[in-house]
């Protein structure tokens, strides 16, 4: 049934896809659907794209874990949508640029900006593949038991042939149908064990970490460092344990439960109900509040930086329908945060042993089998499947678009060959990275992306927008500290070299939540460099601004015409 129902998932976006690629001719159509998108249209279809694997597998696996703080993420991403409709959403669209690249030559004047812009754009996007593709991997490999390459190749392949085929107005059509296919396959399920639990109330502030009600074997797949609040019935490799404490779980050993054990919790997770359904104890850390603070800081503002959610503004006919489009977004994303939030709760019930080992994300998974069971457990696990596949296949289809867009018109020609060839080359790059990388919470890894884009292209548009004094050689300044200092961060934290002895304490989590240090000073850098170098401010920033902030109808809008 789990198959049939990925099978079917997967056929449906191919099927989708190539219906709306049927009207996709000209090179508008490719980068930003002719500007035809409505705010209703295209408020689904940002929703389906932004609600990646982080949202769908890993804001439940985060509540499951460390419990009232990790509601910090799925709160941030959908507030990062305020700022853009704030900020940012009319003026982006009234630039009349197609991509974020294009809107830094608009508003600077330089091809020197356009190009970093550039590279930034595609080193986010390709950054944010790789945990949709981790995504695909592991839930493959959870529910089909196939190896774990086979997920990224098969979501890659689907994704570039959907992109290739008709670009964003395609896309368009996927994510739109996606969006409603994920809110149905987390809804239903969350909404079934809420009725269970209503009826069998179990105690939620219950003792933690919680007990498994049958004997249960556990593989340890990776290095993990776990507490153990209770040993009794508790051994690994057939050994028991001698008493309460840390335990240092190697790769390839098993740990076994007895029937009502209690269940070892990853180390740095609360060590009891109260602390689990409270704020305050962070995100596994020494420093929680500067975790929660770098948290807020990254999602809120990294919104505003995310190229695949930005091109999406430049399909709307107007700023207006822009702005209107960022508020039905807010509320479409709500509604859906509300569902992932339910399951992490009751992973913590009913699937206690993924506390184990840290590999909360396959919650969603495993939890309507482990709670209901039967052939319900069975269609529900299979809904959830589905709506899994969907979550990587369309936030995947944003993504690359924006790496084709950029690469397309500002390293090739900008044709439509051009893009398509750009298309192929950014869905491939990320499936070795993907399974070289280190294993993260997928909201972590997501959240780490959000970091580098609050970071550079964050500053970029909100100063661009809102600060006449911005400067080329602010930009590049602020684009270049904001993506060295975070990128850094983000490499020692994948590769897992955050993990070793060289850090600790504030050191570790700085580099591990960055965007609370990094942010302020790609910010300040920005204006510092600009204030250093006003005589070099575009002359006609008037006129740019005019532009921007002006209603349409007044006339002072032009389109520009994409490269090539």
């Amino acid at each position: 049934m789990t198959a049939a129902a990925l099978v079917l998932a997967a056929l449906a976006t191919i099927l989708v896809g190539a219906y709306g690629g049927r009207l996709s001719r000209t090179t508008s159509d490719f980068l930003v659907a002719s500007r035809t998108v409505g705010p209703r249209w295209n408020a689904a279809a940002i929703s389906g794209e932004y609600l990646s694997a982080a949202s769908f597998l890993g804001v439940a696996g985060l509540v499951a874990k460390y419990g009232a703080d990790a509601l910090w993420y799925p709160v941030g991403f959908t507030a990062g949508y305020l700022g853009l409709l704030l900020f940012a959403s009319a003026p982006l669209r009234r630039s009349g640029a197609y991509t974020v690249p294009d809107f830094a030559e608009f508003r600077l004047g330089s091809a020197r900006v356009r190009t970093i812009a550039m590279l930034v754009v595609v080193v986010i996007c390709v950054l944010y593949l790789v945990p949709q593709y981790q995504g695909a991997g592991l839930t493959l490999k959870i529910l089909l038991g196939v190896p774990v390459w086979i997920g990224p190749v098969a979501v890659g392949a689907i994704v570039i042939a959907n992109v290739v085929g008709g670009g964003m107005r395609s896309v368009t059509f996927v994510q739109a149908f996606q969006y409603w296919l994920k809110l149905t396959a987390i809804a239903i399920p969350a909404l079934a064990l809420t009725a269970l639990f209503l009826t069998d109330r179990p105690a939620l502030g219950g003792p933690l970490p919680p007990v498994v009600t049958e004997a249960t074997t556990v593989a340890i797949e990776t290095d993990v460092v776990v507490q153990v609040a209770q040993p009794e019935g508790v051994s690994v490799d057939g050994a028991p344990l001698h008493g309460p404490g840390r335990y240092t779980l190697h790769t390839g050993s098993t740990l076994t439960l007895a029937a009502g054990a209690a269940t070892p919790v990853v180390d740095g997770a609360p060590v009891s109900g109260d602390q689990w359904l409270s704020s305050g104890s962070g995100l596994g850390g020494e420093h929680p509040l500067y975790q929660v603070l770098s948290v807020i800081v990254a999602t809120f503002l990294g919104t505003m930086g995310l190229p695949h959610v930005l091109v999406r503004f430049y399909t709307n006919p107007d700023g207006r329908a822009a702005r209107r489009t960022a508020l039905a977004v807010i509320a479409l994303l709500s509604l859906f945060y509300l569902f992932p939030t339910i399951l992490g709760v009751f992973a913590r019930l009913h699937v206690p042993q993924l506390l184990i080992t840290g590999t909360a994300d396959a919650a969603v998974l495993l939890l309507p089998g482990a709670a209901i069971g039967g052939p319900v457990g069975a269609g529900l696990a299979a809904l959830v499947a589905a709506g899994a596949i969907a979550a990587f296949l369309a936030t995947s289809s944003g993504l690359l678009v924006s790496i084709a867009g950029a690469l397309s018109t500002d390293v090739l020609k900008g044709r439509v060959r051009d893009f398509r060839l750009a298309a192929v080359i950014g869905g491939l790059v990320p499936v070795p990275l993907a399974l070289a990388a280190t294993s993260l919470e997928l909201s972590r890894n997501v959240g780490l992306v959000f970091a580098v884009a609050a970071s550079t292209l964050c500053p970029l548009l909100v100063l661009g927008i809102w600060w006449r004094g911005l400067t080329a050689a602010g930009a590049i300044a602020g684009l270049a500290t904001g993506g060295l200092l975070s990128g850094t961060a983000v490499a020692l934290t994948v590769t897992g070299v955050i993990d070793t002895d060289l850090f600790s304490g504030w050191p570790a989590a700085i580099v591990g939540y960055p965007a609370a240090v990094t942010v302020p000073i790609a910010f300040v850098t920005t204006v510092v460099v600009s204030r250093l170098t006003a005589g070099s401010a575009p002359r006609d920033v008037a006129r740019i601004f005019a532009r921007m902030h002006v209603p349409e109808r007044l006339g002072m809008g032009i389109e520009r015409v994409p490269r090539g």
